[in-house]
């Protein structure tokens, strides 16, 4: 069989690939030299702008299976029946780090989902925790700019991290999370999933409801102390990447099972605390976990880059039966995510293999712009409407209307009974057994006890003293006897 020939990307042949050509033996480089300038010029051109958060990230495909019948609550065609299956791509990623950190590190995790729908893509962005720091999406670039690498020093500060965890006291429930012991996963296969924000179903009656998901790691929760993170990341900072490829090569296919709370519409208003705010949870013997299916991944991509790297996700992908909530961290989220991609992709990144529908076929009048794929000539006309048969508006509406009301301004979220910053904090503190506390307590103050101004400990210690008095004072304990050190 004969050897296939390397050509340059016009489909010329490629005479040599191994010197230079030259004004003469020795001499200088010539201009003309096609295939040096083509492959330096590409060389130059293949990396693209990197994620400003959730860079770090692995990736696999797999299928969604349906196992419990969820038809009363939504008409998503891809949950209509018990078994059916549908294709998926799941992105893994730590939140602050740059694309070369390490994976074993204490921070949340991406958990993004791309379920291939005969309807559409629909995607589906969340973390590795139930909650966020922040409930306000105005608030997300300032949050984020306090946990990367500070412009002078080049490094992640504490004091930037721990002053506006200070300003923010709604960040104690997260901030409770992610010092605790799940706050540094074994794995990406050991750790849950969540949707974090509230969505909402909508079923072939015009029925709404409110759903969280939870993604249950059918592996069960594994996570590792500081010093073991420590140690693993300095012996290999892909370590989270290394056990996901190794695991689906050897045939071990992870899997995790959905569950979904699900709150009629009507219960919102009343709800004793705010159910659209992304720092808390809802208690589930107000709204139990049920069963919906099975996600298994069974397919390493064949390329990192293109599959990975490039793997576009927007929650502002929405199939029929589903729709977002009034989360006003979802609602910024619905542009911030799809504008990013246009960013670091450009505006056809949708048409990439990895992001494109592959269960049915995308159907508009997008046209032209970078990478066009989709240049429809005289067959095509791109405008709507139209007398030539080309793609129409349905009527039907993905999810139930949300009612409005009131002026417009920039409003503080509505008041419930039981709205507060610090209460879910202090639940989740007196859950943990003696030794879960004490290794909290120890997570806290290693950071803390390493800011410069005494007033930035004092408010961070004022957040843990009102969500459990036992709580507030160990930390403070601990961050004392580490500064007199």
């Amino acid at each position: 069989m004969p050897k296939r020939v390397l050509t340059t990307e016009s489909g010329a042949p490629v005479a040599d690939n191994q010197h230079s050509a030259t004004a003469g033996v020795g001499g200088p480089l010539l201009l003309q030299d096609q295939h040096l300038l083509e492959k330096l010029a590409r060389f130059n051109r293949e990396r693209i702008p990197e994620r400003v958060v959730h860079a770090r990230g692995s990736g696999a495909y797999g299928y969604f299976e349906v196992t419990d019948d969820v038809t009363g609550f939504t008409h998503a065609d891809f949950l209509a029946e018990v078994g059916k299956r549908t294709e998926v791509f799941l992105r893994f990623s730590t939140v602050a780090d740059n694309l070369g950190g390490a994976d074993a590190v204490r921070d949340p995790r991406g958990f993004a989902v791309k379920f291939y729908t005969e309807e559409g893509n629909y995607d589906l962005v969340g973390n590795n925790t139930p909650v966020f720091f922040i409930k306000d999406p105005l608030k997300f670039p300032d949050f984020i700019h306090s946990q990367k690498r500070d412009p002078f020093t080049g490094k992640q500060e504490p004091d930037n991290v721990w002053d506006f965890w200070a300003h923010a006291p709604e960040a104690t429930h997260q901030v409770t999370w992610l010092m605790g012991d799940r706050g540094i996963p074994a794995s990406y296969r050991h750790m849950n999933g969540y949707g974090s924000h509230t969505y909402q179903w909508t079923n072939a009656q015009g029925e709404a409801f409110f759903v969280k998901y939870h993604f249950k790691t059918n592996q069960g929760i594994r996570c590792l102390s500081s010093e073991q993170a420590a140690e693993i990341a300095g012996k290999d900072p892909n370590s989270h990447q290394t056990d996901l490829l190794q695991a689906i090569e050897r045939g071990v296919n992870p899997s995790w099972t959905l569950h979904v709370q699900i709150m009629p519409a009507a219960d919102a208003a009343d709800y004793r605390f705010n159910p659209f705010d992304l720092t808390k949870v809802w208690p589930h013997r107000d709204y139990p976990l049920q069963r919906v299916g099975r996600l298994v991944l069974d397919r390493n991509p064949d390329n990192v880059f293109a599959e990975v790297e490039q793997a576009a996700f927007s929650p502002n992908n929405f199939v029929p039966g589903i729709g977002p909530s009034p989360d006003k961290m979802l609602q910024g989220r619905l542009f911030a995510y799809a504008d990013a991609h246009r960013y670091r992709l450009g505006v056809n990144h949708t048409q990439l293999a990895v992001n494109a529908p592959k269960a049915t076929t995308a159907d508009n009048y997008g046209r032209d712009g970078l990478m066009a794929t989709n240049a429809y000539g005289r067959e095509r006309k791109n405008y709507e409407p139209n007398s030539y048969d080309g793609p129409a508006e349905t009527g039907r509406p993905l999810s139930a209307p949300l009612a409005v009301t009131g002026h417009t301004g920039t409003h503080e979220a509505p008041a419930h009974t039981k709205d507060d910053d610090f209460f879910q904090a202090g639940e989740l503190y007196r859950l943990m057994s003696d030794e879960e506390k004490s290794r909290l307590v120890a997570n806290i103050a290693g950071g803390l006890s390493q800011v410069s101004r005494e007033d930035v400990v004092e408010k961070n210690l004022a957040h843990f003293h009102a969500a459990d008095a036992d709580y507030g004072k160990r930390v403070e304990e601990a961050v004392r006897a580490l500064r007199e050190d």
